[in-house]
């Protein structure tokens, strides 16, 4: 590519599409990170939950890159359904309009999802370039990766398909790595050929690919044309890539939200971009980055991250040490007290508590495992569990009975429901609730209550201007949360 070649592709740049991918567990941060909650919906790392900053990364404001050669276009976010109402609130509460939010009836990886994003970007766009983005890392120095990302506009708009490698500042065992090439030809920025991507490695291994100096960590992070992407997946993958088009072509949306189709999306074999494409596509190319990233994979990813004391502990939370060191010690429920320990994590949340050594944190996710296969509820919930309307939390339960905090927002409104199997008292701690007994509608205030027999139809509305709180007691011989026929629901529940 001469230098006037190179020029012209800058012309040719737009707007940078992002698509934010949040679709992961976090298993390997439970009991914080859950199924229904998982670690990119938490803040983890400052005042903003992890997808929050990276939607703010790359948010629709106008603001170009360092050289004016690129700018981003509205956010697509790609995430699982259970998720959307908090990822729509949370994307709203910080001023991030998302251009769609696309649902995914089951995770198939990462290369399914950006083939989705391509088909709907092209359709709008066919020279879109996309910037796929997990929405779970940290990134300390935003504008030295937008600098590298609008640097790597002009080589991804003449056709290469480029993904960024982080500068590794160590052996570490947690992340992949890519090995570089040559200097990819014609290229301006620094740019170079991948000669391979590597599996997660021993200590020996990682030691020996960063005393190496050509291989960096695989930042999961994506520059690319919509169209150029899509004609390497149809070479490599056809059958995904088809599966991917009939799943959007009969997709249904309500509000800001776009279903696909579950049946031919459920046929994919799910695979990643990395080996679905990039390590067998022509002009596959790495950009060095050194902009503070993470992933936050790991309990000692945040004990490195968090702000430690002379002793070395980060202490989060009502929580006190006392001759600890290199400790990291998080109460987001009771009060912990750790004495005389040292490189230990201890997480205690509501209804889960974690000790582990710092060297030992990765087998979280076979605890995590192990309480799957026994059908217990804490990998996949924790004690409050949002809902479009804001939360419930519960607060005890026995034989026959379970005891909850309600909690409705403003305007909100639980769906028009009955149940086959329990009851349910509703007393107002706070608030105004506007409540639906069958064919009667009553306003309770705080201290006032009413009961709600098996097999009536009812429900809960909050049309005060602060949140509405209730003490939901529940009785009856079955109170699963699969005991509840909607009638009627706003949030387009089934």
């Amino acid at each position: 590519m001469t230098a006037n070649d190179q020029q012209g592709a800058r012309r040719r740049v737009g707007p940078i599409h992002p698509v934010l991918l949040s679709g992961g567990a976090g298993t390997r941060l439970w009991p914080l990170s859950r199924a229904l909650y998982p670690k990119q919906l938490l803040a983890l790392a400052g005042r903003h939950t992890m997808l929050q900053d990276t939607a703010l990364r790359f948010r629709t404001d106008g603001a170009d890159s360092a050289d004016g050669a690129a700018e981003f276009a509205a956010t697509t976010v790609i995430c699982n359904e259970a998720h959307r109402f908090i990822i729509a609130e949370q994307l709203r509460a910080v001023g991030v309009s998302a251009a769609r939010l696309v649902l995914e009836p089951v995770g198939r990886n990462t290369a399914p999802a950006a083939a989705v994003a391509a088909l709907l970007v092209t359709e709008r766009d066919p020279e879109a370039l996309l910037l796929i983005a997990p929405s779970d890392q940290v990134v300390g120095d935003a504008v030295a990766l937008r600098a590298a990302i609008a640097s790597a506009a002009a080589v991804a708009s003449a056709g290469a398909l480029v993904t960024f490698g982080v500068q590794p500042n160590g052996p570490h065992t947690g992340y992949g790595y890519i090995r570089r090439g040559a200097p990819l030809a014609g290229a301006s920025a620094d740019c170079y050929e991948i000669e391979r991507f590597v599996e997660k490695p021993d200590a020996a291994s990682a030691q020996r690919y960063v005393d190496a100096g050509t291989y960096y960590w695989n930042s999961g992070m994506f520059l690319f044309g919509a169209a150029r992407y899509l004609e390497a997946l149809g070479r490599r993958k056809p059958a995904m890539l088809e599966a991917c088009r009939a799943a959007l072509a009969e997709a249904g949306s309500d509000d800001d939200f776009l279903r696909l189709a579950k049946a031919p999306f459920e046929r994919i074999e799910g695979d990643s971009i990395d080996y679905a494409v990039m390590e067998h596509a022509e002009r596959a190319a790495v950009v060095p980055i050194d902009v503070g990233w993470s992933d936050l994979g790991s309990w000692r990813a945040l004990w490195e991250l968090g702000a430690r004391d002379a002793a070395g502990n980060v202490v989060l939370g009502d929580a006190v040490v006392l001759d600890a060191r290199n400790a990291y010690v998080r109460s987001d429920g009771p009060l912990v007290a750790a004495v005389g320990v040292e490189d230990l994590v201890i997480v205690a949340t509501a209804d889960a508590v974690l000790v582990t050594r710092q060297e030992t944190a990765e087998a979280v996710r076979e605890v995590v495992a192990r309480l799957k296969a026994e059908g217990r509820p804490e990998p996949e919930t924790h004690a409050k569990v949002y809902r479009p309307w804001d939360s419930f939390e519960g607060i005890r339960a026995g034989e026959g009975y379970q005891v909850k905090l309600l909690t409705v927002n403003p305007g909100a409104a639980l769906s028009l429901q009955y149940h086959n199997r329990r009851a349910e008292h509703w007393v107002v701690v706070a608030g105004e609730a506007r409540v639906t007994l069958g064919e009667t509608t009553q306003t309770l205030k705080p201290d006032q209550a009413t009961y709600v027999a098996t097999g009536v139809p009812h429900r809960l509305e909050n049309p005060g201007t602060v949140p509405l709180q209730v003490i939901e007691v529940q009785s009856g011989d079955y109170l699963g949360e699969d005991d509840i026929v909607r009638l009627e629901d706003r949030y387009g529940r089934d």
